[in-house]
């Protein structure tokens, strides 16, 4: 199992491998998981370590201490890291390819919110591609209040996820959203008790890992692709990863396990 030290990461990324599922804890518990620049710098790094791993099937996002997702940036870092022209270009380029590695990598992403979803935080949870929810959790960009400008590959995700009109409210506002009124907008998959959600969560995460990797996979490329503009998609790389699924050992492994009537055992081959 890789841990921290084999990786060369921050403590405040907590790694885990279990059961074909990858977990990173957001661990910056005092300012409610608040990411720092390390923890931007760093999450590249885990994301390509599971990607890599054929026994990950699964990545799970979450914040340790079962009390707050992500509250943001950590603002106490700003006078050392982004009072600068350079730390401001160091700084977002560290923000730009963590969030780029979360939509990019190849299997399933889920973020588990409980508690403040904020800022950053949103960031983080719209590049996964499922997010579940407690009851308690809010949600807010405070951009408006700060007097940030979002650049359009920042907004694209979120108007992908919640549409246009959604999008500007959020923005336009800049207040907090609860739970329930992320759920009707389509920003969260499913809101829970927040006394369910970690069991829910895990025996989500275990369905999808037993499920046919190949068959993920090509639903997450061609889903992508279809969200670009019609003359910017990939439509010979759609081709090739539904056709490496009718060519797969996993696809006769199914056949054969609905005929004999038994739970198939994918391989991802």
């Amino acid at each position: 199992m890789a841990s921290n030290k084999d990786l060369k990461i921050t403590s405040q990324l907590i790694v885990e491998k279990k059961d074909n599922l990858g977990q990173i804890n957001l661990n910056n518990q005092a300012k409610r998981n608040a990411m720092t620049f390390e923890m931007w710098r760093d999450l590249p790094k885990v994301l390509s370590d599971f990607d890599n791993d054929n026994t990950i099937r699964c990545i799970l996002l979450a914040g340790a201490g079962g009390k707050a997702f992500c509250s943001g940036a950590d603002i106490s870092q700003f006078e050392q890291n982004r009072s600068s022209e350079q730390g401001i270009v160091k700084y977002n380029l560290a923000v730009e390819n963590a969030l780029s590695s979360l939509q990019s990598i190849k299997k399933p992403t889920i973020a588990m919110i409980e508690g403040p979803c904020v800022g950053g935080g949103v960031g983080l949870a719209i590049a996964c591609d499922l997010r579940i929810a407690n009851d308690v959790s809010i949600f807010a960009v405070p951009a408006a209040k700060l007097g940030l400008g979002y650049r359009i590959d920042g907004l694209i995700p979120l108007v992908n996820i919640v549409g246009p009109s959604f999008a500007k409210e959020i923005f336009y506002t800049a207040r907090r959203f609860n739970a329930q009124e992320a759920l009707s907008m389509g920003l969260v998959n499913r809101v829970l008790p927040n006394s369910v959600l970690t069991d829910f969560v895990k025996r989500y995460t275990k369905k999808i890992c037993e499920n046919a990797p190949l068959t993920i996979k090509a639903v997450k490329v061609c889903v992508g692709e279809a969200l670009k503009d019609r003359n910017d998609r990939d439509l010979a790389l759609c081709k090739v990863v539904v056709d490496d699924c009718f060519r797969s050992e996993d696809y006769k492994e199914g056949r054969t396990a609905f005929m004999e009537k038994r739970t198939p055992d994918f391989r991802g081959t």
